[in-house]
């Protein structure tokens, strides 16, 4: 779904650079700025510092003087406003909007579907754009009223307020989770595991470094080796941890002699 992200009258340039990157880590990448305070803030050093490689989303942004400008090809508003407004939008949680949203796109495009099969016509793409409002004084009233919703953040009750580019990662999140998510990447491999003949072969060596350096009585072992065998089998070793314990088995032996 075609996602946009709207930015009304930012007053600081650092925090486009701050929206970008947070788009881009989501996944994003159409930004527009409606009548920010700096004509050129897309190119100003503070707003690429901090886009901090985002500078792909920096260059497809777009600035426009009115917000009418902003929503071309979008179909469904989101204001993101702390604060219910009088004959206003309903306000709701995003990860409780977006459900409702794609379960109802989802509906709809079923039934676009059939009837694009009866017709033969291409379809046009629908979008969503989330508007957000200046630093010092959030959404006016008018803009939010233009809204399907007022999208608030569940925030601490005594201190509500977010930065202007911590908002936009929040929400992006929640639709970029909502529209399927990332996968989170695998950890390294860790290698091939010891087979039971490796394993063997150092309980074995171990059992002898044990008794060179007086922890293991030959004589009277009791079941200190069971639950050796038991440890490592829980650790689930692999060839290199195998080396690794018997060269500190080999250290062991060796020290124990050097000190006769």
């Amino acid at each position: 779904m075609k996602t946009r992200f709207i930015l009304i009258q930012t007053s600081h340039a650092g925090n486009v650079g701050a929206a970008a990157r947070a788009m881009k880590t989501m996944g994003f990448d159409d930004l527009v700025l409606v009548a920010p305070r700096w004509p050129n803030v897309l190119r100003r050093e503070e707003t690429i510092q901090r886009a901090s490689g985002a500078l792909d989303v920096l260059e497809r942004a777009r600035i426009v003087a009115t917000l009418d400008e902003a929503l071309d090809g979008i179909s469904h508003l989101c204001a993101t406003a702390m604060t219910p407004r009088d004959f206003g939008p309903p306000t709701r949680m995003p990860r409780q909007h977006f459900e409702m949203l794609l379960n109802k796109e989802l509906q709809a495009l079923d039934l676009k579907g059939l009837e694009s099969n009866l017709t033969q016509k291409p379809l046009p793409e629908s979008g969503v754009a989330f508007l957000f409002g200046c630093e010092r004084f959030g959404m006016a009233n008018e803009d939010v009223y233009r809204c399907h919703v007022a999208l608030s953040i569940p925030t601490n009750p005594q201190f509500g307020s977010l930065n202007l580019g911590a908002a936009v990662q929040v929400i992006a999140y929640e639709w970029r989770q909502a529209l399927g998510g990332f996968a989170v990447p695998q950890s390294a491999p860790q290698g091939e595991r010891a087979d039971a003949a490796q394993m063997a072969g150092m309980l074995a060596h171990w059992e002898q470094a044990l008794a060179a350096v007086g922890f293991l009585d030959p004589a009277a072992p009791k079941k200190l080796m069971p639950r050796l065998n038991q440890l490592f089998n829980r650790a689930q070793l692999t060839h290199e941890e195998i080396h690794i314990l018997r060269g500190v088995a080999k250290a062991m032996i060796e020290a124990s002699q050097s000190s006769r």
